[in-house]
């Protein structure tokens, strides 16, 4: 039987993530340890809770049945501790500390600086430590610990990944348009049917939906470029290279440089927050979020 008196909460949290991604080395990854420290931290854990955790399968290390049933509960307990600490720092009224956030590309450039400006004028002492990442891989880091604040974006139709335990909040409804070079003519999508197209790589919720709005049409789009740096598409289209879908929140700084057209339906990607519902209470995590809506809500009134 399991010993639980003495378990540790970084040790705890080190068999969750080796459970998440199966190897001492992505583990050691995940959490920016060494391989070695994870193995200590491993066997430590062994030791407080007095029995075998891991085993060798061949040259696979895996979790015995007490490994896999102490994992299970590990993101209760972490939980339950995230639910104290943030009680502790709200009862102080004062946001501290560091606050961990994850955001893509174009949130980055668009909302983060007047975000980051809002954090510094409500609460000077917060320390806001920020990671470009893709959406999807965002929100599974998020939920595994990584970080405690995701900026993602869906398209629509293509769901981003839900994750038990991570509460979301709309920051905008950002309109995506057809960005055209100022010497083209038309105004539609079909208008640009013998034109070379800039997309995001395949795989991409982005580029589904670009390359469904153009089949739609009835065409297939000739993807000539294929990047995920939304500047880039910017900077192909006012070259007069290629033609792209922007989103609302892209181009703001674009303007003179390229032709924008709304399209049929008005599509939109929504920009949200997502956060632990353990965390929710923390009022480091609350100024951070507040201050992405208050970024958000003026990048809208000004687009």
């Amino acid at each position: 039987m399991l010993n639980l008196r003495m378990l540790d909460a970084n040790q705890l949290r080190t068999l969750r993530e080796f459970a998440l991604r199966g190897t001492i080395a992505a583990t050691a990854d995940a959490l920016g340890y060494t391989p070695s420290a994870v193995s200590q931290q491993l066997s430590a854990l062994e030791r407080s809770a007095g029995s075998s955790l891991t085993r060798r399968v061949g040259r696979r290390l895996v979790l015995t049945p007490a490994g896999v049933s102490l994992a299970a509960s590990a993101d209760e307990v972490l939980s339950a501790l995230e639910r104290a600490q943030s009680a502790v720092r709200g009862a102080t009224g004062r946001a501290s500390g560091t606050v961990r956030l994850a955001v893509f590309q174009s949130a980055a450039l668009s909302l983060l600086p007047l975000a980051l400006q809002n954090v510094r004028r409500a609460a000077p002492d917060l320390r806001v430590q920020v990671t470009q990442s893709e959406p999807a891989q965002a929100l599974e880091d998020t939920w595994a610990r990584e970080f405690d604040l995701v900026v993602a974006e869906e398209y629509p139709h293509h769901s981003a990944p839900h994750y038990a335990g991570l509460v979301r909040d709309t920051l905008v409804a950002d309109a995506v348009r057809l960005a055209t070079p100022l010497t083209h003519e038309g105004s539609t999508i079909g208008s640009c049917s013998h034109l070379p197209w800039v997309m995001e790589p395949r795989g991409a919720a982005s580029r589904h939906f670009a390359e469904q709005l153009c089949r739609v049409t009835g065409f297939e789009p000739d993807v000539r470029f294929e990047t995920v740096d939304l500047q880039a598409h910017i900077a192909l289209v006012s070259a007069g290279e290629a033609v792209a879908f922007l989103p609302d929140l892209m181009h703001a700084d674009a303007a003179g440089t390229l032709a924008l057209h709304s399209l049929p339906q008005a599509p939109a990607r929504t920009v949200f927050t997502a956060m632990r519902e353990s965390s929710l209470a923390d009022p480091a995590i609350q100024v951070v979020v507040s201050s992405l809506r208050e970024a958000a809500r003026h990048l809208r009134e000004n687009t």
